[in-house]
């Protein structure tokens, strides 16, 4: 099959279509035609071989599969050939701690990369989610990871109410157009941040209540100014060490501060004494599980949240997909599709 293969850490030109051979599907795997996978963070700290998402070379990289069933493993009982499905981003052994405790994101063991860049790729049938026919390939692979990051965050960490304000980072972004859906579904007010103005306005499209040009104005003070004085109660902090701060400084009394990425850098200062008197609360997040993607699905079918794709790849485009990503250009999710000529 035809597949995107990373032989040596590096940019973008390391990224190459190539022949490889096809999986083997063992008798509790699936083998799944990839007609779409998104694009994220995560695949590019692999091929530039960042510490904590390193595999062993050569690697297929994608972890945001939508495709068609093509064959069973021999104990697979629960599909069928022919069916449309999405693949949780990480693949839980369902055995330890967090697993039994239904944190499947959260897994000791998980394997981690489907390798979506490809014809073809195999996953176990435990992390399979049957798509509605509402749902398209293109929709599925939008929100299996950014989108269901968002939801775990919003919906599952941060506990998100009616009437409340988010403040939302990077509106462009996977993570960040997925929240801002997600918290308006929740009913409350969402201020997002932006790059350009472009953006800003795009972000207002679907469905900021207020948006903000980081490039040209302080979006500490500008969210503070959006508030009259109050904050924000909830911050979506996905960024890293370049906003941690301000994001702090924006949280109104009993706010609460929700992470799940750094792409900026994972050390900051923290003010321990704003922490401790206005009652804040920092909470860790991290991916989601099979039942969380299910529902986030069941909301795309229903046309509650819509996916926003900005630009589809085939596999000989995958290097340009990622230097899109790293130079922050797209607005919404990008797509490699391998089937795409």
């Amino acid at each position: 099959m035809r597949a995107v293969v990373i032989e040596e850490h590096g940019g973008p030109e390391v990224l190459h279509a190539g022949k490889v051979a096809d999986p083997e599907v063992g008798p509790l795997e699936v083998l799944i035609k990839v007609w779409a996978c998104g694009v994220n963070h995560v695949d590019l700290y692999l091929r530039q071989g960042i510490i904590g998402a390193s595999i062993p070379l050569p690697a297929v990289p994608g972890r945001e599969v939508a495709g068609e069933i093509m064959e069973l493993g021999e104990l697979v009982t629960d599909f069928e050939i022919g069916d449309r499905v999405t693949v949780l981003p990480r693949f839980p052994c369902g055995n330890c701690e967090p697993c039994r405790i239904g944190e499947e994101g959260m897994c000791l063991k998980a394997a981690s990369i489907p390798g979506g860049y490809a014809e073809y790729t195999k996953a176990p049938a435990s992390s399979l989610v049957i798509l509605q026919p509402e749902v398209s390939y293109d929709m599925a692979a939008g929100v299996a990871l950014a989108y269901l990051t968002a939801w775990h965050m919003l919906i599952s960490r941060a506990k998100v109410r009616s009437g409340e304000d988010v403040l939302v980072h990077a509106a462009g972004s996977g993570v960040g157009s997925g929240a801002i859906q997600i918290a308006k579904l929740a009913g409350a007010r969402v201020i997002a941040t932006a790059g350009s103005d472009t953006k800003v306005e795009r972000a207002k499209q679907i469905g900021a209540d207020e948006a903000i040009n980081y490039s040209k104005e302080d979006f500490q003070d500008a969210v503070i100014g959006l508030t009259e004085g109050r904050g924000v109660d909830v911050v979506i902090e996905h960024i890293g060490a370049e906003t941690w701060e301000k994001s702090i400084g924006c949280l109104a009394f009993n706010g609460r501060l929700i992470t799940s990425g750094a792409h900026t850098g994972v050390y900051s200062r923290v003010n321990i004494q704003e922490i401790f008197i206005k009652q804040l609360s920092l909470i860790g997040s991290y991916l989601g599980t099979r039942h969380e993607l299910a529902q986030l699905l069941k909301a795309v079918a229903r046309g509650r949240i819509t996916p926003v794709i900005d630009s589809v790849y085939p596999l000989e485009g995958a290097h340009e997909a990622h230097r899109m990503m790293e130079e922050r250009r797209q607005f919404g999710k990008l797509l490699i599709k391998p089937w795409l000529k």
